[in-house]
């Protein structure tokens, strides 16, 4: 997947400026993992710019495996949403995981949804 992106911010927020923020942006009360706003688009209409807000406590709650990799994750499913993929209906939900698999294995982390998982990964 090449991406249009070239700037991205990362937040690291607790429970309070995330619930905020969930509140604000879409109407749902409480904190949620992590959050992505568009900042700026190209003439084609790609995002070019955008910010990913990540709640770490939220991150360390659901954290299967090292906290580290769960705000990774996080910031990448961000990311991936700022690229054009959605996880709403599972067709959109199982290619937007396979994607998070490839990136997370490129990194070393290895895949955290595929269900061909080996022993000894996280998810």
């Amino acid at each position: 997947m090449r991406s249009p992106l070239a700037e991205l911010s990362v937040a690291l927020v607790g429970d309070a400026t995330m619930s905020a923020l969930h509140e604000r942006h879409m109407g749902i009360a409480g904190p949620t993992d992590v959050l992505t706003f568009e900042l700026d688009r190209d003439g084609r209409g790609r995002v070019i710019s955008g910010e990913v807000v990540v709640c770490v406590a939220q991150a360390r709650r659901q954290a299967k495996g090292p906290l580290k990799e769960e705000v990774l994750l996080c910031a990448l499913h961000g990311m991936l949403h700022l690229n054009g993929l959605d996880d709403r209906t599972p067709r959109q939900f199982n290619a937007m995981h396979r994607q998070e698999d490839l990136i997370l294995t490129r990194l070393g982390i290895g895949r955290v949804f595929s269900p061909d998982k080996t022993a000894g990964e996280r998810r």
